[in-house]
């Protein structure tokens, strides 16, 4: 039978692979590795660092492939994501029945941990509820932008005895969640910040965590808000593309 790990790699530094990571690395026999464009060519780059710096003394394949694009999500976010979610799982499939012969093992390397704000793990699994592919498949935990994050600015994510949420962009966007003190929020690609810029809350907001680009900012929302904002045009323009996390705080 086919065999599929999705291994989460950490937000970027090598060194956040954990010893299990490396374990699984170890049993594949064909990494999929889904080529988003020359813009984040550094994300395929780091990627095969990391398969060179822990696969011995074993032959393995890489196996790339264009990842398909999420259309305009006009007013249906969750209908374009959707959508996207089923091209890719037409690309898996393809991968699983035309590149792993039977008894071999295919692995998902996923930016961070696969738990968060990523959809290879439903995808496979939606394939595998199918029954058109025989295989089994197992999750390997990573460390996130969000732990990476919380240690470079050496801050706990919920202060105590209180909760933490987590969001993305268009979730802060409608206010600071109520109940809780801290949240975390992902894919934030408009700023959305600017949204509770009046609450007396602390930023610390993060950049390409993780990898040599990194960049980090803290203090009161409404005193930094702007330098962020900055930092992140510049680092756009610069990189073509930009993976950020931030922690909002009440004080």
């Amino acid at each position: 039978m086919k065999r599929i790990l999705i291994i989460g790699i950490g937000a970027g530094n090598p060194e956040y692979v954990t010893m299990q990571a490396v374990n699984a690395l170890n049993q594949v026999d064909v990494f999929f590795v889904m080529d988003k464009g020359e813009a984040k060519a550094k994300l395929i780059e780091l990627r095969s660092e990391i398969i060179e710096r822990y696969v011995k003394d074993r032959g393995y394949r890489i196996v790339e492939t264009a990842s398909p694009e999420r259309g305009p999500d006009g007013a249906n976010y969750v209908g374009a994501v959707e959508q996207l979610n089923r091209d890719k799982q037409d690309v898996f499939e393809r991968l699983i029945a035309d590149e792993l012969a039977d008894g071999e093992c295919g692995a998902f390397l996923v930016w961070g941990d696969p738990s968060l704000y990523d959809s290879t793990m439903r995808i496979v699994g939606a394939i595998a509820q199918s029954g058109r592919h025989a295989f089994e498949y197992e999750v390997i935990p990573g460390i996130s932008s969000v732990q990476a994050l919380a240690a470079k600015h050496r801050v706990a994510l919920n202060a105590i005895g209180k909760s933490v949420a987590i969001t993305n962009g268009r979730g802060i966007a409608q206010g600071f969640p109520s109940g809780v003190d801290s949240v975390i929020v992902m894919l934030d690609v408009q700023n959305a910040f600017r949204q509770v810029i009046d609450e007396d809350v602390d930023i610390y907001w993060g950049a390409y965590v993780g990898t040599p680009d990194e960049i980090f900012v803290a203090g009161k929302l409404s005193e930094v808000a702007d330098e962020v904002e900055r930092k992140r045009a510049e680092a756009r323009k610069k990189e073509g593309w930009i993976m950020d996390t931030y922690l909002l705080r009440r004080r």
